[in-house]
């Protein structure tokens, strides 16, 4: 009986620790949703980072794919956000999430239900970006109604019946940078839409904005609807103020979008089917044709250049050779000496590559440049002589009396 007791405490307990809330999503339309400690039954003390959760789908590690989840310092609680897509209408999720007290840790868990209803989309939008927001201040169903009622009563009248916010997301997240102060906002990308055609005011709210989307912000300037928006606390970036809308009546939108949407998805299927190929088909490699091209073309390369430095080389060298205006390029040179008892010169030649010039018949008696003198045997006598000088080149003189 003991035993039995315990288990229903048990069971009560976990009945309890698990609630089931239930929620509903439209298609094409923003979804959001606070996760706060009072949901778990928690009394919520100021101390910052007190609390954290991570939901997901039920018996799986992560949301879906248009559902997001952030944490917000500021408000010290979780947002869940996205716009289901037409995929996801008419199913039922489960998402669980955990939340964790860092103070005691102690973990609860509860079980939020979701049913994505069917609506068809919007096909007018209004796109634009807030400067001096960041994503969590759209979360305040007050200021997100503010934002309505300015299209709803002055800029897009006929819009009164449906007009709602399609999207939300941070201006970091879709690739915008980081404010230079840490104090400033990031900035939120907000699009909201109608199935009203566009009005007059905003047709011409286009085009004055029009010159201004080649340039990627423009904080500075200023527009006919400026008060409009700042009195009620807005702050908008002009340069990203798009509408993007079908011009076509709001009774042929239903049909025709859901036979082009059928159409589009229909040839993703085709495109995403893979298809095998034989052995046969694949290509194959051809290494002669590789080491031909990494081999010959430097081979090539390399002979031109060897041709060309050996050309200039034997260019250089013929001038040096023909240009040469010294005594001793000769091989052969004239010497001339006379003989003591006939007081005749007696003239011989003399090569100057014979060893035996030098060696033999030579006798240097000094090598400095001053002193020339060679001894020669010329006949029974030996005398000294000086090779013959250099031809003498005449210089032209200045007006100083210089050699130039």
């Amino acid at each position: 009986m003991k035993f039995f007791n315990f288990i229903v405490a048990v069971l009560a307990l976990i009945c309890n620790g698990v609630e089931a809330i239930k929620l509903q999503a439209n298609v094409g339309e923003l979804f959001t949703y606070k996760i706060e400690p009072q949901l778990f039954n928690w009394t919520h003390q100021v101390i910052s980072q007190q609390f954290r959760y991570r939901p997901s789908l039920k018996n799986y590690p992560d949301l879906p794919s248009w559902m997001r989840y952030m944490y917000s310092h500021e408000y010290h609680a979780g947002f869940l956000y996205g716009t289901p897509p037409n995929s996801a209408a008419g199913k039922e999720l489960s998402l669980d999430i955990v939340a964790l007290n860092r103070q005691n840790y102690e973990t609860r868990h509860v079980v939020v239900s979701m049913f994505v209803a069917h609506k068809f989309p919007t096909p007018n939008v209004v796109q634009m970006k807030i400067n001096n927001l960041n994503w969590v201040h759209l979360m305040d169903p007050g200021r997100v109604e503010d934002l309505r009622n300015i299209f709803r009563n002055d800029l897009w009248p006929n819009s009164k019946e449906d007009l709602s916010v399609v999207f939300m997301e941070s201006a970091v997240n879709m690739g915008g940078r980081l404010p230079l102060r840490p104090q400033q906002r990031e900035g939120v990308i907000v699009h909201v839409g109608s199935f009203a055609q566009f009005s007059p005011r905003l047709m011409e709210l286009q085009e004055e904005v029009r010159p201004l989307y080649k340039l990627p912000s423009c904080t500075y300037k200023r527009t006919s609807v400026q008060k409009i928006f700042e009195n009620v606390g807005f702050k908008l970036d002009w340069c990203a103020f798009r509408m993007v809308g079908m011009e076509s009546p709001t009774e042929i939108l239903f049909h025709s979008g859901k036979q082009n949407e059928q159409q589009a998805t229909e040839d993703q299927r085709e495109q995403d089917r893979w298809m095998g190929i034989a052995r046969e088909d694949v290509p194959e490699r051809n290494y002669i044709d590789e080491f031909a091209f990494a081999f010959a073309i430097p081979g090539m390369i390399f002979a031109i250049l060897i041709g060309m430095l050996s050309a200039v080389l034997c260019f250089h060298h013929e001038k040096f050779s023909s240009n040469s205006d010294y005594p001793m390029s000769s091989t052969v040179q004239m010497v001339q000496c006379s003989d003591s008892k006939s007081n005749q010169p007696i003239t011989t030649l003399k090569s100057l590559k014979d060893p035996n010039f030098l060696l033999d018949n030579t006798s240097i008696r000094s090598h400095s440049p001053n002193n020339s003198f060679y001894q020669l045997d010329c006949g029974t006598s030996s005398i000294y002589a000086r090779p013959k000088p250099p031809p003498y080149k005449g210089g032209t003189l200045g007006r100083n009396g210089v050699d130039i």
